[in-house]
């Protein structure tokens, strides 16, 4: 990995609106995995309340961005984690029933960045599916359950991308 790339892991949300704090709860528990356990690449670990102009910044350079957010489904399933994969296409609004818990969601604000040429290299999205998201901390049972394996999912992720760098030897990654 060339000493330019950047990784960025962001949870989106507001913890004060219970299962939409998912984001953060995971950027927090990769946080405290870091004290014991460094992730490779030594990502930067940054939280964001969604609005797509602050989401755009927080990844833009980035060779990989990972986002964590809430959803909402139809039919609902609390705690089922849908990803995301930003390639030569789009990356949909809605995809198989869900949809960000904030105004414009993470589809817009990825065609935006688009359309002005700041997306990261690679964008990989997770979207937990929420139970509820009234005013109040902490979080639903089944989305705080999805806490530590989500975690550990992102933390291979990260593992992954950076072993596919590591073996593609001569390319300059692009952010």
């Amino acid at each position: 990995m060339s000493r330019q790339e950047r990784i960025s892991v962001i949870g989106v949300g507001n913890d004060y609106r219970h299962d939409d704090g998912v984001g953060w709860a995971v950027v927090a528990r990769l946080t405290e995995r870091v004290r014991q356990r460094p992730l490779p690449g030594d990502p930067r670990l940054l939280v964001c309340d969604g609005e797509p102009a602050r989401l755009i910044s927080l990844w833009e350079g980035a060779h990989l961005a990972v986002v964590v957010d809430c959803a909402h489904a139809d039919p609902p399933c609390p705690g089922r984690i849908h990803r995301l994969e930003l390639g030569s296409g789009r990356l949909e609004r809605e995809r198989h029933g869900t949809t960000s818990s904030h105004g414009l969601g993470l589809g817009s604000a990825a065609e935006l960045a688009r359309a002005l040429d700041r997306l990261p290299g690679r964008l990989i999205v997770y979207a937990v599916e929420a139970a509820d998201s009234s005013l109040g901390p902490g979080l639903s049972a089944p989305v705080a359950a999805t806490i530590e394996p989500l975690a550990e999912r992102i933390a291979h992720d990260i593992a992954d991308h950076i072993g596919a760098a590591a073996s593609a030897p001569g390319e300059s990654a692009k952010p």
